[in-house]
């Protein structure tokens, strides 16, 4: 399909007036999207037929890192017999066969087709060569091909990566950037046994009438990277699209087979574990107050293709999902949490997600009390050494934070103290310079949304008077228009401030960059340490670059349990 490229609209075609950075979608007049779907159909008979040629593929982890990993990918039509040959490096292959999903993009209308093969029975540490095809691959005779490595099992150094907020380099569509593709190229720069996608993939609700084309774009850009390392997601607000599922995820979870939880909400939370270290992803949507997926701003509804069958979506409609789990995740995350603090093989426990507790950032989002309410206590209870997140376009790392100071905050229409939960720092890690912290004592937090996303650079505040940082709070959550129907809601801006006394660092020259992590198990009954280096990237608010230079490096460090 080398044309549909030609056949994408700028945003003002799309029936986009303007966009803001965080996602405030506002339509210009009435935009029935069966032309959307008809542009689309134009550009496949224009170019090669669609058929079931593998491209989108990527890597993810199964239940257990060192012997399962799951091959997904995509066709633009459905593929007849879809599998992969897999082999050890230097050894013969078997063929796995791949599991279709669809889902049907429930504004244009058009099919996706997506594929699954998971392998199991891998060994532990070892690397692995494998092919995708079809008996309908237009590439047969030289079918995609790739590698990966397995985890370890035990105790053993690894690295992974992480970043969020990555979106395409194809500046066609609303918030995105070529820095994207130089953000991928950075995570094979380092070479990481896996990748960490903290949310905010693509921003393809930003683009309504070519959600598929945006995935599109993202899957082929990251492909360079996931097709060779697993790249484990989370997902944030921008997963979220009109008519495409209960809370908005089909699209997002038809393209990603993840670790199971156990729940009746596959694919939204899950965890794994590499050496001594417990990962756990988490949809942060579920618990946050502020909302920033897409909203039809009006002052026309958002019409889809009459082949959806799905009704117009009215000016003032935001998807808001906040407390979608009814608590489930939550009790999942401690039920999690708990087991990993009574076993004995893990240290240490990351968290990703993609909404920040703890972010100053002024002209981002800024900080969300439902998450300190939710999951902080929980984080300080079981121990939780390191929060990853995205959200907001920069770089902040927090010192280690455990507990909380009440009414420490400042509401910001009627500068009344309020309740922020203001995380409080340890007290004993807080030293000019510092770069070594026993997270025993307490959590880091670190905002890493600076993959790819083209956006101005977040500016931090602070306050006039005290000279520390501020940040603004999302402490009450959106609530519904008065005699509107359901689905409507008040968007709400962050309605209080606090000076940011957690804060330890913030990258002021550049909002993109990557985190390198180094685990090294140490020795029994002595410390193990992870080392995070962090690079950005200057001068890629004005020019996309490569050039990714060293900006911080920290070293965690604590006892192993045994």
């Amino acid at each position: 399909m080398s044309n549909t490229k030609n056949a994408k609209a700028s945003p003002a075609d799309q029936g986009a007036s303007i966009v803001s950075r965080r996602g405030f979608l506002k339509f210009a007049g009435a935009s029935s999207l069966a032309s959307a779907a008809n542009a689309l159909s134009t550009a496949r008979a224009a170019g090669t037929t669609p058929d079931g040629t593998p491209e989108q593929v990527h890597l993810t982890w199964g239940n257990d890192p060192s012997n399962e990993v799951t091959v997904s990918w995509a066709s633009l039509a459905a593929a007849v017999k879809p599998h992969l040959r897999i082999g050890r490096v230097g050894e013969g292959k078997r063929i796995v066969h791949g599991v279709q999903t669809t889902y049907t993009d429930g504004l244009n209308g058009e099919v996706v087709f997506n594929y699954h093969a998971r392998l199991r029975d891998l060994k532990p540490d070892t690397s692995y060569e494998y092919e995708v095809t079809a008996d309908n691959d237009s590439n047969a005779a030289q079918p995609f091909s790739g590698s990966f490595r397995t985890a370890p099992r035990g105790r053993a150094p690894f690295r992974w990566t992480s970043y969020g907020d990555l979106a395409t380099p194809n500046t066609g569509w609303v918030l995105s950037s070529p820095q994207s593709r130089f953000a991928v190229q950075a995570v094979e720069r380092f070479q990481p046994l896996f990748h960490l996608l903290n949310g905010d993939l693509c921003y393809a609700n930003l683009n309504p009438t070519q959600q598929p084309e945006v995935w599109r774009d993202f899957g082929n850009n990251c492909q360079t990277s996931a097709a060779n390392r697993p790249w484990m997601p989370c997902p944030g607000n921008h997963e979220i699209e009109f008519h495409n599922g209960e809370q908005g995820f089909a699209s997002y979870l038809a393209r990603y087979a993840l670790p199971d939880n156990h729940t009746r909400f596959q694919g939204r939370w899950y965890s794994f574990r590499v050496s001594s270290v417990l990962f756990i992803s988490l949809d942060a949507d579920d618990v946050v107050y502020q909302d920033a997926a897409a909203f039809v701003g009006g002052p026309a509804p958002l019409v889809p293709a009459a082949s959806t069958g799905n009704p117009p979506i009215e000016p003032g409609t935001s998807f808001y999902v906040r407390g979608y789990s009814g608590g489930e995740q939550t009790r999942w995350l401690e039920k999690t949490l708990r087991h990993a603090a009574q076993d004995d093989d893990v240290d240490w426990i990351v968290v990703q997600m993609h909404q920040d507790a703890l972010s100053s950032s002024k002209t981002g989002n800024g900080s969300d009390k439902g998450i300190r309410e939710a999951w902080l206590p929980l984080f300080d209870r079981y121990g939780v050494d390191l929060v990853l997140c995205g959200h907001d376009h920069d770089y902040e790392r927090s010192y280690p934070v455990r507990g909380c100071n009440h009414n420490k905050g400042t509401d910001i229409a009627t500068g009344r103290p309020v309740d922020t939960l203001q995380p409080k720092p340890v007290m004993s890690a807080i030293s000019a310079g510092a770069s070594t912290f026993d997270t025993s004592h307490g959590t880091i937090h670190l905002i890493l949304g600076g993959g790819g996303t083209s956006a101005p650079l977040d500016v931090y505040g602070l306050d006039a008077g005290t000279g520390l940082p501020q940040a603004r709070i999302f402490t009450r959550p959106n609530r519904p228009v008065p005699g509107s129907t359901a689905g409507t809601f008040v968007r709400a801006s962050a309605d209080a401030v606090e000076d940011a006394i957690w804060s330890a660092q913030r990258d002021t020259g550049t909002g993109y960059g990557i985190a390198v992590f180094d685990h090294e198990p140490g020795h029994p009954g002595g410390e193990t340490t992870i080392t995070m280096n962090y690079y950005h990237a200057p001068g890629a608010d004005q020019t996309p670059t490569s050039n990714y230079e060293l900006f911080e490096t920290i070293e965690l460090k604590k006892k192993r349990k045994r």
